[in-house]
């Protein structure tokens, strides 16, 4: 599952946020706010993607760095919650 859920992730990050600029594209441990590739605004429509992509509820106290903030932790935190 880790792998699928993580190539999803990376599928929406590329095409959603970067707008298909594979060079912008940072490594899975990267923080995603420090590289430049989310924005406020930007974590807004990753919420509604994981929400709507892995049939999940994104609760407000869980919108923190260490759930969002880098492919890696995304994944844990997709893991944890369809666990």
């Amino acid at each position: 599952m880790g792998a699928d859920v993580s190539q999803r992730i990376e599928g929406f990050i590329l095409d959603s946020l970067l707008l298909g600029d594979t060079s912008r594209m940072p490594g899975s441990g990267d923080s995603l706010i420090e590289s430049g590739v989310i924005d406020s605004t930007g974590v807004l429509e990753l919420i509604e993607f994981l929400e709507q992509e892995f049939d999940i509820a994104v609760d407000d106290a869980e919108t923190v760095p260490a759930n969002l903030d880098s492919v890696d932790n995304l994944v844990a935190f997709v893991q944890r919650k369809s666990g």
